[in-house]
């Protein structure tokens, strides 16, 4: 049996080119995902990739959903941290609630995500843990204090958690991707697009299926010496 590959967010957006990409490469991909029915049932009939739905925001319902994957498919080897969302708004204006929403998926949801696979992990001597953080956890946005705090955090946790696998065999990286022609990205205005590719030296926005062969490759045996690092496909769009 082949190498088993959890992937959150994984039926949609980036998400969705990661899960793809690692069932190209060989893996038995589970895909997470935390309420659209429609569009996770849509992803499976076109992949095949089985989904499961919990909110990474819950450390009991990752704990349960990951019982569960490995039930069907075996021990998680791989552990794609992706699920995200936004509640944007200049902070004078941000809610307790917009922040706590932010922190508690997109940075408490990867520990909540991690720690349950990691005794396994470790008693195995082999992981691969790969967290999507974002260009805007590295130079900050405005309306985005929330999302960026979560994001540089992500990439905190990534660091120090690399050097705790380290001698077990498993590396811990961080992926900042800038901007990506998601369906979010594209539903914007045009001018507003053409504003943020004007920024990117490259002169286009990044295609999923980029972030996708970042993240295959990190989860490789050949990408075994790669740990606590972060890369950041941004198009030069900003140097760290």
């Amino acid at each position: 049996m082949g190498r088993v590959a959890l992937v959150t967010g994984g039926s949609r957006g980036i998400g969705a080119a990661i899960s793809v990409a690692l069932k190209a490469a060989g893996y038995a991909v589970a895909a997470n995902y935390a309420g659209n029915d429609e569009a996770a049932a849509k992803f499976t009939a076109e992949t095949g990739i089985k989904t499961y739905k919990w909110s990474v925001a819950d450390y009991d319902a990752c704990a349960a959903g990951i019982a569960q994957v490995e039930a069907d498919l075996g021990p998680v080897d791989v552990l794609v941290n992706n699920a995200g969302i936004t509640r944007d708004a200049p902070f004078h204006k941000m809610s307790p609630d917009q922040w706590r929403q932010v922190i508690d998926t997109n940075l408490s949801g990867v520990f909540n995500m991690t720690h349950p696979v990691w005794p396994g992990m470790r008693e195995r001597k082999f992981g691969r843990i790969v967290t999507i953080s974002s260009i805007n956890g590295q130079k900050g946005q405005f309306a985005q204090a929330n999302y960026s705090a979560a994001k540089a955090g992500d990439i905190g946790f990534t660091r120090a958690l690399a050097q705790e696998g380290a001698r077990a065999g498993i590396t811990v990286n961080a992926i900042c991707p800038g901007y990506i022609a998601t369906d979010m990205v594209m539903a914007v205005p045009e001018k507003v697009r053409e504003s943020i590719v004007a920024q990117i030296p490259v002169g286009r926005l990044g295609e999923p299926e980029e972030i996708a062969r970042c993240v295959v490759f990190l989860a490789s045996d050949e990408a075994g010496f790669i740990t606590g690092s972060t890369i950041s496909a941004n198009g030069g769009q900003f140097f760290s």
